[in-house]
């Protein structure tokens, strides 16, 4: 298993090319990458919006066409590279990643970011008190756990502001997606999203996967180099588009995809039925009670070909029936990367007092929809490569499941502490429109700055 502290916590357009080739990974002929490229530019999964350097990406949530962001070209990693990473510490082996992907970065002034639990009150702590940059956090009200939400309405920092959406994490996600679909706005107030619709946060997840197969492989010295198995509880599916774009790059991993009983990604595996539910369900895994798998965009460009046109038909679709049968070929590709299980809140429960029992490590429910499947594994006794199961997020943050588990937690005194504090929370109501709410704090944001920058002296 990959502890959660072996991972980073859960980080205006550039100018676009006159002349843009056709877009998609052309991976380098020779088995390892140049590393210095020159300028990787970045593409929108559904081809009509002009492709853009990482500055762009970076300053940028969905594309304008209402696609998301991927490289136009993915380097391809040799033995030798990898075997010089696998000699890395956890951050260095970051930065080398991404250093073959971003050109020169800026600071952002404003940030936009909604949540299923964990990613909000990370971004927040990463912020607060900043002097150059404001944080919005969207969270989905009954739909974290008590004490996600008061990591993050317990801040009463200046520049972070907090909303509580009645609705869950699908639903807040919408009024985001429209704010960013206005280029112009966007580039006035130098948004950016700090969650997986943005490239930058899946290109850190790349490295998870990296780390953890060095973590895993027996020998690098070995001809072929071996396998391991990274099993990846998802929602938004973010860190399963990285492990995608990590087997791309040449690293031998085979992915199995963990869901709760929210269960869209599994289907769509399975049987290629890219559909939703009647309703999300909640579950123990709240963070991955998710029916609106963006990220499985970037999966489908991926293995598409990068047929931005298929793509762009398959989501529009999407977006107006909220059903699609994925094309065989495209379903064929996908069962072939990824593997998948869906895990119920009785397995989770069973799971983290197994773990408990074996190991005397307390899993959160969301680890334990991943420790799940590696359980179920073990019992059929079937032969495997060595296998990694991500963690997300400690479990002192979820009691609720702990109790339902019939264990107990060391809640740390920083845990109980938030009980006592002072919270700060705009509600959004449902009949309150959410979009023009936001654009109008972003719009008060941004004049309080220009009130600053005015009255600095000379």
């Amino acid at each position: 298993m990959l502890p959660a502290e072996s991972r980073p916590q859960d980080p205006e357009p550039g100018t676009p090319a006159a002349l843009d080739p056709p877009p998609g990974p052309s991976p380098a002929a020779s088995g390892a990458w140049d590393r210095a490229p020159g300028i990787m530019w970045y593409v929108s999964t559904r081809g009509m919006a002009p492709r853009i350097d990482f500055e762009g990406a970076l300053f940028s949530g969905y594309a304008p066409d209402g696609g998301l962001y991927m490289p136009e070209e993915l380097p391809q990693l040799g033995r030798e590279t990898l075997h010089e990473w696998s000699t890395l510490s956890y951050p260095s082996l970051v930065k080398e990643l991404c250093s073959l992907f971003i050109g020169p970065e800026l600071i952002p002034r404003d940030d936009l970011n909604g949540t299923s639990g964990d990613t909000g009150s990370a971004a927040i702590e990463s912020v607060q008190g900043a002097k150059n940059v404001d944080i919005i956090v969207l969270l989905p009200k009954g739909h974290c756990t008590k004490i996600q939400e008061l990591q993050m309405t317990t801040v009463l920092r200046e520049n972070v502001h907090v909303f509580g959406v009645e609705g869950n994490s699908d639903e807040l996600d919408e009024p985001i997606k429209t704010v960013f679909a206005d280029v112009a706005f966007v580039k006035k107030h130098n948004l950016m999203s700090l969650n997986s619709i943005n490239w930058s946060r899946v290109l850190v997840q790349i490295a998870h996967h990296f780390f953890a197969y060095f973590q895993c492989a027996p020998s690098l010295d070995m001809h072929p180099l071996p396998a391991v198995e990274v099993v990846v509880p998802t929602g938004a599916a973010g860190n399963l588009a990285a492990g995608c774009i990590a087997q791309k790059m040449g690293l031998p991993i085979h992915l199995v995809v963990a869901v709760n009983s929210n269960d869209i990604i599994h289907r769509t595996v399975q049987w290629g039925d890219f559909s939703l539910s009647e309703a999300v369900k909640p579950t123990l895994a709240s963070a991955m009670d998710i029916q609106v798998p963006y990220n499985m965009e970037r999966i489908f460009w991926l293995l598409s070909g990068s047929d931005s046109q298929v793509i762009r038909a398959l989501m529009e679709q999407f977006e107006r029936t909220k059903s699609v049968d994925l094309p065989k070929e495209l379903h064929s590709k996908l069962a072939e990367a990824v593997t998948s299980q869906s895990v119920s809140d009785e397995a989770i429960i069973q799971t983290m007092g197994r773990c408990w029992q074996e190991n005397e490590y307390l899993v959160c429910p969301h680890s334990a929809v991943a420790v799940s499947c590696h359980y179920q594994q073990v019992d059929r006794q079937q032969p495997s490569p060595p296998r990694c199961c991500l963690a997300p997020a400690s479990a002192a943050k979820f009691p609720e499941a702990v109790r339902a588990a019939r264990l107990t937690l060391d809640t740390p005194a920083e845990i109980l502490a938030l009980e006592h504090k002072e919270t700060r929370c705009t509600p959004m109501r449902k009949g309150d429109d959410w979009t023009q709410m936001l654009r109008d704090t972003i719009e008060d944001l941004s004049q309080q700055w220009q009130g600053r920058f005015q009255n600095l002296p000379a």
